[in-house]
């Protein structure tokens, strides 16, 4: 009786002995079905090549690659494309893949039965990837080879081209930039050299020659000065020797001379001309209005000119060459004076453009920090990308010499020789499996509705009476009663039944 109590260990293996061959008969016999049912299984060839990822052949260090995504990202990627319907549509119809379906079903089918897995390193640290397997699984050992070597070719093939179109792309990107780059360094070169030519002079680190070149400019104002201040002086005595000597010379050689007004007039103004330029400069008020004074009558005396008065006849008078070389040197004084005074005004104008550098200084070097920092600046993201313009062209052509990273193939496709499904000795353990538990399932059921009597725990259990005594079997014959019900008797014995025998006995 199974389900009224809790069974002990024995019992269960007298419960085994009772139904051992209700477990063993299907158990027995299902590996045999699920054996034979393994030939109703289409059979599924496999064929499965290797691609080995091989690295750039020349070290990083002397060029860098343009490509440097995540090689796992890009098998992704790579895999969306290949598995997409305008990949595999022209294989489905090239080979007559699963005949008889919707061009929608062939193509996933394709896409179902293609396996791509990563072959991670094996060793300790690396991290490496060495590699993928690609495996198709058709009905035919050929083609599944053939459609596993066409995968295959497209994976390479899209590698190559999608390292090429990365790299060139990346060169005519930065192609592009560095056109631009180029314009605006120009720019700045033409902005910073217009400011220099505007500034000349006044730029940062000229200072210094223009304190020297002011310092020597006010030596040589002072010098100037000294020296226009003697030759005043040398001129005021050359011209007054010349009015002593001049003055000596009308007595003696034109008697009878009588001067008029305005030539003493004149010459006193002259004369206080000439005093006045010695100590001052031809700003200075006084003077300005003695030359005023002499312009006035000089015009005077155009205008109406007076022969002097003699009380004889006037002879002509001869100048002697004293007087001669009086008025030369008062010619040369005059003009050596006016050379001097240019010179000085020169100097002067030196003075103050120096003196405009150095105080504007300070306010075209901070403009010219601003114009030289946008220049450095252009022209260090000039040389970064021409830089990057060249390992991008060394990239490329190192892509197409086909010596950057490559899949390579390292195994043919295989042309499967056996089935790889229906594995028929799977068939078989599972037939063993379902078997077992089909016979334990009605072993179980068997017992559990069996309401006969077996131990004296089934009776404490279903009459709730001691046992006083057990009798083994000893006749040669079982009851009548049992052997009618044959094994149905088994299956609906009553308690009142199971005890009969000991009643007979008695």
């Amino acid at each position: 009786m199974l389900g009224h109590r809790q069974l002990r260990p024995n019992e269960y293996w007298q419960l085994l002995k009772r139904r051992g061959w209700i477990v063993l008969i299907p158990a027995l016999v299902l590996p045999f079905v699920g054996f034979a049912i393994s030939y109703l299984v289409p059979p599924q060839y496999v064929s499965q090549t290797t691609v080995l990822i091989d690295q750039q052949k020349v070290p990083d260090d002397y060029v860098k690659p343009v490509v440097t995504a995540d090689l796992d990202n890009r098998l992704a990627t790579m895999k969306e494309q290949i598995l997409s319907r305008s990949r595999l549509q022209p294989i489905v119809e090239r080979l007559n893949l699963y005949p008889g379906q919707s061009m929608e079903n062939r193509i996933d089918n394709a896409r179902t039965n293609i396996s791509i897995k990563l072959i991670h390193s094996e060793i300790a640290r690396s991290g490496g990837l060495p590699g993928f397997t690609i495996a198709f699984k058709a009905g035919d050992a050929r083609t599944a080879q053939i459609v596993c070597g066409e995968i295959t070719s497209l994976f390479i093939n899209a590698n190559t081209l999608d390292r090429e179109q990365s790299t060139q792309g990346t060169t005519d990107f930065l192609k592009g930039q560095l056109d631009d780059a180029k314009r605006n360094l120009d720019e700045q070169d033409a902005r910073l050299a217009e400011f220099q030519k505007k500034y000349v002079g006044k730029l940062p680190g000229e200072e210094s020659p223009n304190l020297n070149m002011l310092t020597s400019l006010n030596t040589q104002l002072e010098a100037a000065t000294q020296q226009l201040a003697r030759m005043q002086q040398d001129k005021t005595y050359a011209e007054s020797m010349l009015a002593q000597q001049t003055r000596d010379v009308v007595p003696s050689e034109a008697p009878g001379y009588v001067q008029s007004p305005q030539q003493i007039e004149m010459a006193q103004l002259q004369s206080q001309e000439t005093e006045l330029s010695t100590r001052y400069t031809a700003d200075y008020p006084d003077l300005i209005a003695v030359r005023r004074k002499i312009g006035e009558l000089r015009a005077k005396m155009a205008a109406s000119p007076t022969s002097p008065t003699h009380t004889a006849a006037t002879p002509s008078v001869r100048e002697s060459v004293g007087v001669q070389q009086l008025r030369a040197q008062v010619r040369a004084a005059t003009q050596g004076i006016e050379a001097k005074r240019q010179e000085q005004a020169q100097i002067q104008n030196a003075v103050r453009m120096y003196q405009d550098r150095i105080q504007s200084s300070p306010l075209v070097e901070a403009q010219f920090k601003q114009i030289t920092r946008d220049y450095q600046t252009a022209q260090q993201f000039y040389d970064d990308l021409l830089t990057k313009v060249n390992h991008s062209k060394m990239a490329a052509d190192l892509e197409k010499r086909q010596q950057g990273e490559q899949f390579k193939l390292l195994d043919e496709p295989t042309l499967p020789d056996s089935p790889s499904t229906p594995k028929r000795p799977l068939f078989a353990g599972a037939g063993l499996v379902l078997g077992l538990l089909i016979g334990f399932a009605t072993a179980a059921l068997l017992e559990f509705r069996d309401q006969s009597i077996n131990t004296e725990a089934d009776i404490w259990e279903t009459m709730n009476l001691p046992t006083l005594a057990t009798i083994s079997w000893v006749g040669d014959k079982v009851p009548d009663s049992i052997e009618k019900k044959g094994l149905k008797g088994l299956f609906q014995r009553s308690p009142k039944d199971a005890i009969a025998p000991s009643e007979a006995r008695g």
